[in-house]
């Protein structure tokens, strides 16, 4: 299957269904999920997840080797925008792959898609992403107090932060 595009050490491609072994290791930790807007999934769930998965055009599989070690949510939205999204198998954090799979999806956009903004929203307590899109060269640009419900406890809301990058700011 061809690749949407290679950096130094991984491939950014469409999913496979024959993934869904290398998902279930990323979807069904309840550490990765946490921050993520759906519930940990079952291993079974991510049989049709990963097939899900390889009709979007909105998920793609971030490969080290033939190994699925993360995937990018990357949806279009109005005015040239996009919305980036990403999980990572909690074996392969800490590697710098997320940093360099998701500056290379911003250069794509920007370069191949026209692109003209990409924004990230974050939960204000996951620190490892707000440094990531900090590193990565993102502003941000909106904090929304209380405003998702903690997995944990619905009577307790959590902060969103809001961070973009425009073409001309890379």
């Amino acid at each position: 299957m061809k690749a949407l595009f290679s950096t130094e050490r991984l491939t950014v491609r469409k999913f496979r269904p024959e993934d869904s072994g290398d998902l279930a290791e990323i979807l069904t930790d309840k550490a990765v999920t946490y921050f993520e807007p759906y519930e940990t999934f079952t291993s079974e769930a991510c049989i049709q997840e990963a097939k899900n998965f390889s009709e979007s055009e909105e998920f793609y599989a971030v490969a080290l080797g033939e190994k699925v070690i993360g995937k990018i949510y990357f949806s279009k939205r109005a005015h040239g925008s996009y919305e980036i999204g990403y999980t990572f198998n909690a074996a392969y954090q800490g590697f710098g792959y997320a940093s360099e799979s998701i500056s290379g999806m911003m250069r794509y956009a920007f370069e191949r898609l026209g692109a003209r903004r990409i924004i990230a929203e974050v939960n204000a307590r996951n620190t490892h992403s707000l440094k990531l899109v900090e590193r990565l060269g993102m502003r941000k640009e909106a904090h929304f107090r209380e405003y998702m419900p903690r997995k944990e406890d619905d009577g307790i809301y959590d902060d969103l932060c809001v961070f973009a990058v425009l073409k001309n700011e890379i």
